[in-house]
């Protein structure tokens, strides 16, 4: 069927996981006068938490801050599961109207700014999903585009190729595409990798396993927390009105003030975590081998487990860790460059993730290709000249969602201004004197593979990323809109 009119809508939100879904409540809350469509690629919501599978997934951040702040997290769980993190966005979506607004099986391929128009026009396959069949491409027209699909690559995982694996004769799985049917029990599993997949993943195996390794080329800053907030379990009788945001602005102030006080004294950060580790980890367990990185905290991400999960699993037996690097693989298992051979039925590449900005689409500005390593990001939420596109992308050293609903809060305040001054573009022009930082300040493998796909950040203010959330409550939900940098139409 052809498409003679493309449809117009006046905000359009790509993407109908955690992000998009806060985005389009925001705007049926706050602004319901105006039109709203949430495209989503794949045919369920949820983002990552529909997507991926594996044992043991869960947040590595509190529910506090990950939950939004205008809708409560319901229990005092602070490091939930998958599985209750999707049912928290299900219902979120259905209390403010937002399941009724996602088009599953629209992927957006392109959209291009016109400023004569002041609109973009915005290129859309559809799917027929398990009917096959070439998809149907149709266009929309939107005043405000606003990418909510973070920059995980949901098609393709970062899968380095190991020598030997096509003689490996058990089954190689990588966590992004987890089968249903693969059953680990009584068998030798080994998890190759060190991020926050891998130490969920060997906890939660374990159990069933006859045996978990975990390989890893070098090791992770792991820190333990509880798995219920004792905070919230303490104030359990007062009002969620009151309970929620004191635990919430706790949490805030935590990871602010530890990350802070982490980056300004790393040689002591690092005897912290190792004091922490040492108790924690059993006798036979090396904490210098296996728990000592080379690099600062907070050069790369931290990872946190609920209730020394992973600890308990080394203390059991039922796991084991190893650090090395791949000879290759063999018939059996996997052979180690000092020669220690590891037998494996199953083989899991915990290897990291593939970025994606904003799902790849192309982007024009009236007719000129935008490249987004020649951008500039405005306080991490625009590019500079290009016209009312908003992101969001989250924290790289707190909850995703803190800064998630901070654009959202930046979003709804924008559509106020225009409708106050009765424009209708809003654009960040860059000033050629501010020098240019990688967009994340980040040492992560997955980071460092992606930065030429990654516009930039400046060296000042509004185009440095602090990545501090009280700083950006101030200059994103507080801060002037009308404020030299952005350009009105």
């Amino acid at each position: 069927m052809s498409q003679t009119q493309p449809e117009h809508v006046d905000v359009l939100v790509v993407g109908a996981g955690l992000s998009g879904i806060g985005a389009a409540a925001q705007l049926r809350s706050r602004h319901p006068g105006r039109s709203v469509a949430v495209l989503e690629a794949r045919e369920s919501l949820g983002g990552t938490w529909d997507l991926f599978r594996y044992p043991g997934i869960r947040s590595d951040s509190d529910m506090f801050t990950f939950g939004y702040r205008w809708r409560p997290w319901p229990s005092d769980t602070s490091l939930a599961d998958g599985p209750l993190i999707l049912d928290y966005l299900r219902t979120v979506a259905e209390e403010y109207g937002v399941d009724r607004l996602i088009r599953y099986r629209h992927r957006v391929v392109a959209a291009a700014w016109d400023s004569g128009d002041q609109r973009w026009t915005v290129t859309v396959e559809v799917s027929s999903g398990s009917t096959g069949g070439e998809p149907e491409t149709r266009t929309i027209t939107c005043g405000l585009l606003w990418g909510c699909s973070g920059y995980y690559d949901y098609e393709t995982g970062h899968a380095p190729q190991f020598p030997g694996a096509e003689r490996f004769q058990g089954q190689v799985v990588h966590p992004q595409f987890w089968p249903e049917d693969l059953d680990h029990t009584g068998k030798k599993v080994v998890v190759i990798g060190s991020g926050a997949t891998a130490i969920t993943l060997v906890p939660a195996m374990a159990g069933e396993a006859e045996h978990v390794t975990m390989l890893q080329r070098s090791p992770t800053y792991v820190l333990n927390r509880p798995a219920r907030d004792p905070l919230a379990r303490k104030l359990a009788r007062l009002p969620e009105k009151v309970r929620y945001p004191v635990v919430r602005w706790a949490n805030i102030l935590t990871q602010v003030g530890s990350y802070q006080a982490f980056q300004k004294w790393p040689s002591w950060a690092r005897k912290y975590i190792r004091s922490q580790t040492v108790r924690l980890v059993p006798d036979h367990v090396d904490v210098d081998t296996h728990f000592n990185p080379s690099y600062d905290p907070w050069d790369q991400r931290l990872c946190v487990v609920p209730n020394a999960d992973l600890f308990k699993a080394l203390r059991s037996g039922g796991a084991s860790i190893v650090t090395d690097t791949i000879e290759t693989f063999d018939e059996t298992g996997i052979r180690l460059t000092s020669g220690e051979h590891l037998e494996a039925d199953v083989i899991v590449t915990a290897t990291g993730l593939k970025l994606k900005p904003f799902g790849g689409f192309a982007m024009t500005v009236d007719g000129a290709e935008v490249k987004l390593h020649d951008t500039m990001a405005y306080k991490a939420l625009m590019l500079s000249d290009v016209p009312n596109f908003v992101f969001t992308i989250g924290y790289t050293n707190a909850s995703w969602t803190l800064k998630a609903d901070l654009v959202s809060d930046f979003v709804c305040r924008m559509l106020e201004h225009l409708d106050r001054t009765g424009k209708s573009s809003f654009v960040p022009r860059r000033d050629e004197g501010v020098g240019e930082r990688p967009f994340m300040d980040f040492q992560s493998g997955y980071v460092l593979r992606a930065l030429d796909d990654l516009p930039v950040q400046g060296d000042r203010a509004p185009w440095l990323l602090k990545q501090n959330y009280l700083v950006d409550v101030r200059h994103i939900r507080r801060g002037d809109l009308d404020d030299g940098v952005l350009e009105f139409a």
